[in-house]
């Protein structure tokens, strides 16, 4: 399975911040929206990605106050990213090494979507799901009989 199996059936809404805007404008965007994440774009290029991950790192340094902080000083600037080609494996492998539960999904320098630690592990079950329900049609219609050895 492929990162672009995941993004086909997620659909393709992308909600984005800029690095110069108040943190607490993209803070409102996530919350009314029910998001976990924002993707940080400027002149059309992706420079960074927020999470709630960085917003409470930032609460913390400021002594729980968000104030005028920009998105810039509270993103992560060097974003974990994959493309559409990029095997489930290899995004659990990653998303697991960096502790990452959001990632954008890049084509070169155009941003496709952006899929969610979630998004993995509900595509990983309904492939099981899909396995499992394959193999009982299949145990189920076994022929009687064919699973005797041969007298020899």
């Amino acid at each position: 399975m492929k990162v672009s199996d995941i993004l086909r059936a997620k659909g393709g809404t992308l909600y984005t911040a800029t690095p110069d805007e108040p943190l607490s404008r993209a803070l409102d965007l996530m919350s009314e929206r029910d998001i976990g994440s924002l993707v940080v774009m400027e002149h059309g290029d992706l420079v960074g990605m927020l999470t709630f991950r960085e917003v409470i790192q930032t609460l913390v340094k400021n002594g729980g106050a968000i104030g005028k902080t920009l998105v810039r000083t509270a993103m992560d600037d060097h974003p974990l990213t994959c493309t559409m080609e990029t095997d489930m494996d290899e995004v659990r492998r990653m998303m697991l090494d960096r502790h990452a539960r959001y990632m954008p999904v890049m084509d070169h320098r155009m941003l496709m979507g952006v899929i969610s630690f979630y998004d993995v592990a509900r595509a990983v079950v309904d492939s099981q799901n899909f396995e499992n329900k394959m193999l009982k049609a299949y145990i189920h219609d076994w022929p009687e009989g064919a699973d005797e050895k041969p007298a020899g």
